[in-house]
């Protein structure tokens, strides 16, 4: 198979283009960031500069699956030009691939986008799957609506699946920073503690988008997540539990507030989201508890 990523150095991407690489498909990472792509065809992965594929875009011609998971990060405080930022990065990825897509004779099979729970807005009560409703609340289900109609508009050629991304506990992203207060001596729960964290292990999300690429029956809004979402304080105390350390320090909500701004929201608010369509289908998660995920990333 002949896979393309957008966004493919990245954190998720580079692990799933690891794991095509090992499953002997052909993968092109496509990147504006020309030393990365070195890094990545290093490893045995080709690449090529959005530059080059709009000169010639033949080198899309007949992939087996794009996926696109470009976009500016979250993790910085979210001024009125930050917020901007946010939300053109991901629409212009939408818009990029597109027009270069619109200029193929053979379309990809399958494309997938990625997308966020956010779209879901917040609760400590309610349960998300794919099948709820959708109403913009705060800017991140905002960015996301505007994020995934770009999707559904553009990249309407074939089958298209829109992967809303939890919380992805790995080696990089959000996890290391969570681990610190605990090894500091110092771990607690974050505000109320009772905000769900819908999670998902890096090997889980790759192998969801993997799962997706092939299942032919899977189509529109996937959620990745974990189907044992936990809130905040069981989270903390899982990690201090596998790191012998305490779980004894609250952070209340107006220091969070004070530091990060707005961006504090993705910390102290948070939604339970399950993955209905991926248990639908038949997708079998090797990482299905919090414990095993923890344990797997800190004893690692």
């Amino acid at each position: 198979m002949k896979y393309a990523i957008s966004g493919g150095t990245g954190f998720i991407g580079s692990h799933l283009a690891n794991l095509w690489q090992e499953q002997g498909h052909q993968v092109m990472i496509i990147t504006r960031n020309a030393d990365k792509a070195r890094d990545a065809a290093n490893r045995g992965i080709s690449y090529v500069t959005w530059e080059q594929i709009k000169k010639d875009p033949s080198t899309l011609e007949s992939l087996d699956g794009v996926v696109n998971l470009a976009g500016e990060s979250l993790n910085q405080r979210w001024s009125d030009t930050a917020k901007q930022r946010i939300l053109q990065s991901r629409l212009d990825s939408v818009h990029q691939l597109a027009d270069v897509l619109d200029r193929l004779e053979y379309k990809p099979k399958v494309i997938i986008q990625s997308s966020a729970i956010g779209i879901y807005g917040t609760s400590d009560t309610e349960v998300y799957t794919e099948a709820s409703s959708i109403e913009p609340v705060d800017f991140l289900s905002e960015v996301c609506v505007q994020w995934e109609n770009a999707a559904k508009q553009r990249l309407n050629y074939s089958r298209l699946v829109i992967v809303r991304t939890g919380l992805v506990l790995g080696s990089k992203g959000a996890f290391p920073l969570m681990q610190l207060p605990y090894k500091l001596g110092v771990g607690g729960p974050m505000g109320s503690g009772r905000q769900y964290m819908s999670w998902i292990h890096i090997a889980d999300m790759v192998r969801l988008i993997d799962f997706a690429v092939q299942q032919e029956q899977v189509s529109g809004p996937l959620n990745a997540t974990t189907p044992h979402p936990v809130n905040n304080d069981t989270f903390g105390k899982t990690i201090g539990q596998v790191l012998h350390r305490p779980h004894w320090f609250p952070v209340p909500s107006f220091v969070l507030k004070t530091l990060l701004g707005e961006m504090s929201i993705l910390i102290l608010e948070g939604q339970q989201v399950l993955p209905e369509k991926a248990q639908k289908h038949q997708f079998t998660f090797k990482y299905p508890e919090l414990i095993g995920a923890v344990k797997h990333e800190l004893r690692s």
